[in-house]
């Protein structure tokens, strides 16, 4: 029998248009879609892939946290 995850997935809208997915509990998991369906899809598949690596490498698999996300200003030389 499966277990089953669940995992936050931040969306980030990208210039060009798309979304790039991040997922913070597996930083390694880093994709993108052009619709916010086909990114989640591409999400869906990376994790399944990076959980079984995880498990098969002998790696802890990260239990979901709830990300705070928080905005910074920050001042850069011109």
């Amino acid at each position: 029998m499966a277990r089953e995850y669940n995992f936050t997935v931040v969306l980030e809208p990208l210039d060009e248009g798309g979304f790039l997915v991040l997922v913070p509990a597996l930083p390694e998991v880093v994709t993108h879609g052009d619709t916010e369906v086909e990114a989640l899809a591409m999400a869906k598949d990376a994790i399944e892939l990076a959980i079984g690596y995880r498990r098969d490498e002998g790696e802890p698999i990260p239990t979901e946290h709830k990300p705070q996300l928080r905005q910074l200003t920050v001042a850069a030389p011109v």
